[in-house]
């Protein structure tokens, strides 16, 4: 048990510097005349360690919060914890296993990117390990486009993204990407809008298969997939023009980012709820929103 709690926290730290890396890659590909605002020179990423928990009390483990904000990205988090201690009594019911006995062990990667451009997509995705009397894999990632047009099921980012995924699903499970796509879709909803929050991916959560490393692969599987093909579409879209009324739709659109994480987001529940980063938990929040 010991050695798969380290292969995943491992994995999630791996991740976490291909991402950072690709990202990276991004800001020195950005037009310089198109992004004269932004940064004259590309930044790096900037990690700061964490600890969960006051001064004097047992360790409860922690993380590494990695924040970019340059001329591509005008802010993106890549963060990688692990985490271990007793839910709450308030909590341990709301979460598998925990009713038995409050003790968990957490660990995962979450990453936010909102961009620049209005026709670079903003993203989400994260995968995790959670461990109470019980051990499951949860996760997934989502396309969040941030002007009218592209946000359709039918238009070619989509249609990329969607099958980076579902190549992911069916290597493990021809059923997955079916049913995960249709979790993402009712998930990553605003109810009070009746309204998709983007144009979804996968989500998924408590996959206990009985084959752990069959579930480890799959959910290394999901963290490639969105690797893959997230900073392509961003390459693709990153040095277009844009107007004035698209940043304005653009900010209008991370304002339904917003509310949806506040509201009804489970992972911002969870982080709070046990003690963890909030500048990490709420760096998932866009720079910059409107609502009129």
């Amino acid at each position: 048990m010991e050695s798969q709690k380290q292969q995943a926290k491992s994995w999630f730290e791996e991740l976490r510097d291909s991402l950072c890396a690709a990202f990276e890659a991004l800001e020195e590909q950005a037009d310089p005349t198109l992004y004269g605002q932004a940064p004259k020179t590309p930044v790096r990423f900037e990690r700061t360690p964490w600890k969960r928990g006051k001064d004097g009390e047992p360790d409860q483990g922690g993380g590494v919060m990695a924040i970019m904000k340059g001329r591509v990205f005008e802010k993106v988090g890549v963060h990688v914890s692990t985490v271990y201690g007793e839910f709450s009594e308030e909590f341990r019911a709301r979460v598998k296993g925990a009713d038995k006995d409050p003790r968990f062990w957490a660990s995962g990667i979450s990453l936010i990117a909102h961009t620049r451009n209005p026709h670079a997509p903003s993203a989400h995705m994260n995968t995790r390990l959670l461990e109470t009397t019980e051990s499951w894999f949860g996760g997934g990632g989502d396309l969040n486009p941030m002007l009218e047009d592209y946000r359709s099921q039918s238009h070619e980012d989509s249609k990329e993204f969607h099958g980076a995924f579902k190549a992911a699903c069916d290597k493990a499970d021809p059923a997955y990407y079916e049913k995960f796509k249709k979790w993402c879709d009712d998930y990553f909803f605003l109810p009070h809008r009746n309204e998709p929050r983007g144009i979804g991916g996968i989500f998924y959560d408590h996959l206990q298969s009985g084959d752990w490393q069959a579930d480890f692969d799959f959910t290394k599987s999901v963290g490639k997939a969105f690797l893959s093909v997230y900073p392509t579409l961003v390459a693709k879209r990153m040095n277009q023009k844009w107007s004035e009324e698209e940043r304005r739709q653009q900010a209008v659109q991370r304002g339904r980012y917003a509310e949806f994480n506040l509201l009804y987001d489970r992972g911002t529940q969870f982080g709070l709820k046990t003690g963890g980063n909030v500048d990490a938990i709420l760096s998932s929040l866009p720079p910059m929103a409107i609502w009129d």
